[in-house]
């Protein structure tokens, strides 16, 4: 399966009583493919899953589909710390028709090695799609190591990994082992120089706002280009930095909406962006010309 370079870790647009803007979300598909994003991911960290009940989640897949029309990979987040659970919602992402499944690691239970493996490998061979692990240490508690990534690299359908570690040896280490499982960086500032590591890609947050401008980053280191490369990615480090000064999503969507991208505000238990937050955003966003 081939995701694309480019994938959007989508936002989950609310209305003014914060439930969700489904005129706002379709609006939102349609500018990221037109944005650079080869895929979206659906219903992620960045689209406030733990909020959303499974009703939502299905709709949202259900609407990606329908808007994308086969110009992106629609891409279901239905991981959780509940196996059985993730077994059933992805199964019925499946059925509607997504084109892959991205699994985050079990977080709060902390399972060991072993439970990841069984976990992933359980969830992975109930479906015929696709499927990318989310190893996010930083949310989770727990890491995937390289050695249970080679493991899993070897289970039906398992296909890649987002890569959201922060830890380059560990990004070596998997690629030594794990030759044949696609990495994706999960961390926008980390995208250059874990594409010389060999990575496939990003699934990002910053593409809401500079889809295009990542794009042409990858496409560049690929064509040899690394000057190009390096020059996209200085322009835009403090904009991959500032979305991430404060919980994600809170800053991308604050960006979002300062662009005219309207995506409403978030669900509890997190809480708008402060004038601080804002005013970072605004200099960042003021300084690339986007405000």
């Amino acid at each position: 399966m081939d995701f694309g370079r480019v994938i959007t870790a989508m936002v989950t647009p609310f209305d003014g009583d914060l439930n969700v803007d489904y005129a706002a979300f379709e609006n939102l598909v349609d500018y990221l493919i037109n944005n650079g994003s080869d895929a979206l991911v659906v219903t992620g960290t960045t689209g406030e899953s733990p909020t959303l009940s499974d009703e939502e989640k299905l709709t949202l897949y259900k609407l990606a589909k329908e808007v994308a029309r086969g110009r992106a990979k629609i891409i279901a987040g239905t991981g959780s710390y509940n196996t059985r659970h993730s077994i059933e919602l992805s199964l019925k992402a499946q059925e509607i028709g997504v084109d892959g499944l991205l699994l985050v690691s079990p977080y709060y239970n902390k399972p060991t090695q072993e439970g990841l493996y069984q976990h992933f490998k359980m969830i992975a061979e109930a479906v015929d799609i696709p499927v990318m692990l989310y190893n996010v240490p930083g949310r989770t508690a727990v890491t995937i190591e390289p050695e249970t990534l080679m493991r899993l690299s070897k289970v039906k359908n398992v296909a890649a990994v987002k890569d959201a570690g922060g830890n380059l040896d560990k990004t070596s280490k998997t690629r030594i082992l794990a030759p044949d499982l696609d990495v994706y960086s999960g961390d926008d500032s980390l995208t250059l120089p874990m594409l010389a590591l060999g990575a496939k890609g990003i699934v990002s947050v910053a593409s809401h706002i500079v889809g295009r401008e990542i794009k042409e980053m990858i496409e560049s280191f690929e064509k040899g280009d690394v000057n190009k490369a390096r020059e996209i990615h200085l322009k835009l480090f403090d904009l991959f930095r500032v979305l991430f000064i404060v919980t994600n999503p809170i800053p991308v969507k604050e960006a979002l909406n300062m662009i005219g991208v309207k995506v409403g505000g978030l669900r509890p238990p997190l809480t708008p962006a402060d004038e601080k937050t804002k005013q970072a955003l605004k200099e960042t966003l003021q300084a690339l010309g986007l405000v």
